[in-house]
């Protein structure tokens, strides 16, 4: 359900939501009678030629907080005003007035387009269409107002695919030295969100936070896991943690000793962590970890050794080395060593990439990789941009107002991975096994399992009878889909290879 009240709680208003430069667009526009747009991610995560998946994520965020949100008599005069001095100089910039107006007047507030999107939690391939704009009439021209606020899907599909590639990591490392029955237990935890700090804003926390758990549950950030259990999966829970000590908590005490105690005789029996290298990490493990041992064995729980400095793959090997003295280990069905009671969170300095370092140095050691998980902060919610996957939104279909029509394509000689496609889009299916997505220009008609991907999600307002799928349904999805598809694929369909070749011609020919 959208809210009406979440963009006015920031002191904004629907209008605003834009580059400036967009406000100039409509009177620069030809005269049209529908025009089209869409969004796009035009590269891998880190431009990765093995695995080009991605994870569309975060739609409903933006559809029902931004964009079906009714317009005003009010937002159109407040905004008189502020485009009274916007033009340099702080002179009056020239807005489509007159069109705004007949929102308010004649749409009942909402803005008048349609927009299609792939169902959340998509896995997908650079250049798939995740959303469609749609505008026509005298609304044609206002057909990519709202791309700025849109194109904000970037940053939880982002995170959603960086996660999820995380787990792609750990979960090679449980094949190879995790009793397979452990793993659909285990693996959910294995990536915990330590990034609610290190956010410019709550609402980050939420929707990055939100994204990072269709992969896992393991969270920090309270704001994320709240939302995703009550405003996306009906109050269902979605995300979990565990106590745990802090540097500020170690150093009240006069002894890291005394603080270990202490949880130990709260939490003993459960699962606990408590961060190791407040004043000298070796000593913690090689002394203090010893001095507990009794009373940590008495109450029977699972104690987590949690480092924060120096060279991430070192000091996880020094606290497997020392729990392993001090607690020992069994040996799993495939031959490797599980601590007894006992784990290490490795939570400073981690990426995916640092994962892949970490599981291989514990794995040449003979270390099962369920006695580590990883926490990420900035590395998860803080260290990503647009450009990470190179997300964009690009006109690609202009009908005029005398009747012709033109499939836009933008291919700048450049740098040629700013390419959008020509034309108007379906997503379908592949019909075999695993049912790639491919991109169809519409008149093809119906293709693969004959189900185009896009729906309407908002038209001209919130679109009657249409429901979200709850957080669990999208979680489910994608697992499904990305343990099915594969790494790389080709998701343009000879229909519209045909289309880009004559569309490229023709521009050829034009210049």
């Amino acid at each position: 359900m959208a809210s009406t009240t979440f963009i006015r709680s920031l002191g904004l208003i629907p209008g605003v939501l834009a580059d400036s430069y967009k406000v100039s667009h409509p009177f620069e526009y030809p005269d049209a009678a529908k025009m089209v747009a869409y969004g796009e991610f035009r590269a891998a995560m880190d431009r990765d030629p093995l695995d080009q998946r991605i994870v569309f994520y975060g739609i409903r965020h933006i559809i029902d907080n931004y964009i079906a949100v009714q317009w005003t008599h009010a937002d159109i005069k407040q905004l008189d005003k502020f485009f009274e001095t916007h033009n340099a100089g702080f002179s009056k910039f020239e807005y489509p007035r007159d069109l705004f107006v007949r929102i308010v007047e004649e749409h009942n507030g909402y803005f008048p387009v349609k927009i299609q999107a792939l169902p959340e939690g998509s896995v997908i391939y650079p250049h798939v269409p995740v959303y469609q704009i749609t505008a026509s009439d005298e609304f044609a021209r206002l057909v990519t107002y709202l791309e700025t606020i849109l194109t904000m899907v970037w940053y939880p599909s982002t995170v959603a695919t960086l996660s999820r590639r995380s787990r792609t990591r750990i979960q090679r490392s449980f094949t190879e030295t995790v009793d397979d029955s452990l793993h659909d237990m285990l693996l959910p935890s294995r990536l915990h969100d330590f990034g609610f700090r290190g956010c410019t804003s709550v609402e980050q926390s939420m929707i990055g936070g939100a994204a990072h758990l269709l992969s896992f549950e393991g969270s920090d950030t309270m704001s994320a896991a709240f939302y995703a259990q009550f405003t996306l999966n009906n109050g269902n829970p979605v995300a979990n943690s565990i106590p745990a000590t802090e540097h500020s908590v170690m150093t009240s005490y006069r002894t890291e000793r005394e603080a270990i105690l202490r949880m130990i005789e709260k939490y003993g029996d459960k699962v606990f962590a408590c961060v190791m290298d407040s004043y000298d990490y070796a000593n913690a493990l090689n002394e203090v970890l010893p001095s507990i041992a009794a009373e940590k064995v008495a109450k029977g729980g699972f104690m987590v050794l949690r480092p924060d400095s120096g060279d991430p793959v070192e000091t996880v090997m020094m606290a497997l080395r020392a729990a392993d003295k001090v607690f020992g280990h069994t040996v799993n069905s495939k031959g490797f060593k599980v601590l007894n009671g006992c784990g290490v969170i490795q939570g400073d300095g981690i990426n995916y990439k640092v994962i892949d370092n970490i599981l291989d140095a514990a794995t040449k050691e003979g270390y099962a990789a369920q006695n580590i998980a990883f926490g990420m902060g900035g590395g998860l919610l803080q260290k990503v941009n647009r450009d990470t996957m190179s997300f964009a939104t690009k006109l690609c279909h202009v009908l005029y107002k005398d009747g012709s029509t033109r499939d836009v394509m933008k291919f700048p000689l450049t740098d040629g991975g700013k390419i959008s496609l020509p034309g108007e889009f379906a997503v379908y299916s592949s019909t075999s096994e695993p049912h790639i997505p491919q991109v169809y220009p519409t008149e093809a008609g119906s293709q693969g399992d004959g189900e185009n991907l896009l729906k309407v999600v908002y038209d001209c307002g919130p679109v009657k009878g249409h429901t979200w799928d709850d957080f669990d349904s999208v979680r489910a999805r994608l697992n499904r889909q990305w343990q099915a598809l594969p790494p790389v694929t080709n998701v343009i369909s000879s229909e519209l290879d045909v289309k880009i070749k004559a569309t490229l011609a023709t521009h050829h020919r034009s210049k």
